[in-house]
């Protein structure tokens, strides 16, 4: 696996950053993640400050390599939450779902690197202009996500637009889809549903199939 600029930049061995998916990416698999020698990644989701506090200490009991918080500004807990991770001093944090600017400051006075989650090379920009570490260009194929472009098509525009490394999103479970990420211009990659087959994620191994949520939707009949 390359060594790049993230890895330095965040205190991590490999390229890789283990995306912030609500109610999965606690504490057990971002630790997982990091003392594999990547990024492993929190999500505050629409929690509220105690559990992301408590999560953020029980990572630290796990782990004592670098991890980070995933913040989704349209939260209604989003400002207590960015405030934990500037108390908490958590290495990164990485933004979604609207602009992180009025944090930035505060993040980066406790010495957060901020690295938001971007879906055009407009935001990209303002995320630069706005002292972002790093930007996370990503594509419509990742999961919640609202923008138009797709993977292969907004990372190399991220790339020519701005000058702060870039990481890659959005459909991407492999070393091929690394590969080509890296080709794009990136050098970094985010994955997500990957590490949903990790031992140490603690999602249902046999989710009800479609059928039988269907099923269980629509009444008998009398």
């Amino acid at each position: 696996m390359l060594k790049t600029e993230i890895c330095a930049l965040c205190g991590i061995e490999y390229p890789i950053f283990q995306g912030g998916m609500a109610w999965i990416a606690e504490a057990n698999l971002a630790a997982a993640v990091s003392n594999a020698g990547g990024l492993g990644i929190i999500s505050a989701m629409n929690a509220g400050g105690d559990y992301l506090r408590e999560q953020i200490r029980l990572a630290r009991t796990l782990t004592d390599r670098p991890f980070g918080v995933n913040i989704m500004l349209q939260s209604p807990h989003a400002a207590e939450v960015a405030a934990i991770t500037a108390e908490e001093h958590v290495r990164v944090v990485t933004t979604g779902a609207g602009m992180p600017t009025k944090y930035m400051p505060m993040w980066k006075e406790a010495g957060v690197t901020v690295i938001p989650v971007v879906a055009s090379v407009a935001m990209a920009k303002m995320m630069e202009r706005a002292g972002a570490a790093a930007v996370i260009a990503e594509g419509a194929e990742s999961g919640g996500h609202i923008g138009e472009l797709s993977t292969m098509a907004i990372v190399p525009q991220v790339c020519d637009a701005v000058h702060i490394p870039v990481i890659a999103a959005g459909g991407i479970a492999d070393g091929r889809g690394v590969a080509a990420s890296f080709m794009l211009g990136a050098v970094g990659v985010q994955l997500g549903t990957r590490f949903l087959t990790a031992t140490e994620c603690r999602v249902h191994p046999s989710p009800p199939s479609r059928q039988a949520a269907a099923s269980a939707a629509i009444p008998a009949a009398a």
